[in-house]
């Protein structure tokens, strides 16, 4: 695939650690031909909350960010663990645990799960805002499951340099990785923008939440980073030349 020479504005909203990975990333496969431009609007804040009674025989961990908030926790829980997806699997064997890794989404972990359930409860620890529901949906399949809510992502506004950016006519890429940042950028985009919108989604959840926002939506073919980038090859290469 031919990739316009042209430098194109990659707009991160995700917590400031994963959108400097993710811009690491970019740079690698792109080089100059992108400039990433890191705006988050989220951070993480992470609680201290008492955990259920145990034992448990797994924890999940739906987040990279539910792994960084458990390591304070980390004497007191099982060392198996079910991962939403490979990225945070790594976090958590990082981190001393046993993982298992499903392919990027709720509903992938869940199967996962369900087909090789561990002999005994589980254990949820996610954030505020999860999506999924997947204690509930493990324990009525006759998995028994809990969840603590273990860290909170605040809203953040837009960077003044992203907002200026979006201001400006041109192509300018954003990828959004979860149905919450989706609608975190909706809500922030400035109702002037004269930007070109090129949106990669993660999912079709993700997709789900830019409805009827103008501009081109990218869904990846699977959630998972590499995907994403794969979206934004699709991008790079429609975008028109200076």
């Amino acid at each position: 695939m031919a990739i316009q020479s042209r430098v194109v504005p990659v707009l991160l909203t995700r917590p400031e650690e994963q959108s400097r990975s993710f811009a690491a990333a970019l740079r690698g496969r792109y080089g100059d031909r992108v400039r990433p431009v890191l705006s988050p609007l989220m951070r993480p804040v992470n609680l201290s909350p008492d955990l259920p009674p145990g034992p448990f025989a797994a924890v999940i961990f739906t987040s990279l960010q539910g792994v960084t908030a458990a390591l304070p926790y980390r004497a007191a829980l099982p060392r198996l663990t079910w991962c939403v997806g490979g990225r945070t699997a790594q976090e958590a064997r990082s981190a001393g645990f046993q993982t298992r890794a499903a392919e990027g989404d709720a509903e992938s972990l869940i199967a996962a799960i369900l087909a090789n359930p561990p002999p005994g409860r589980l254990l949820h620890l996610r954030g505020a805002e999860s999506r999924g529901n997947v204690a509930p949906r493990l324990t009525v399949a006759g998995v028994p499951a809990e969840a603590t809510v273990i860290y909170r992502q605040e809203a953040q506004p837009l960077a003044p340099a992203a907002a200026e950016l979006l201001r400006k006519p041109g192509v300018v890429i954003v990828p959004l990785f979860s149905p919450r940042s989706a609608a975190l950028f909706r809500a922030a985009l400035p109702p002037d923008h004269a930007a070109s919108l090129g949106l990669v989604a993660m999912s079709r959840n993700v997709a789900d939440e830019l409805l009827g926002l103008r501009g081109r939506v990218v869904v990846a073919r699977r959630p998972d980073a590499e995907a994403m980038l794969q979206g934004l090859d699709e991008l790079i290469a429609a975008a028109p030349p200076p």
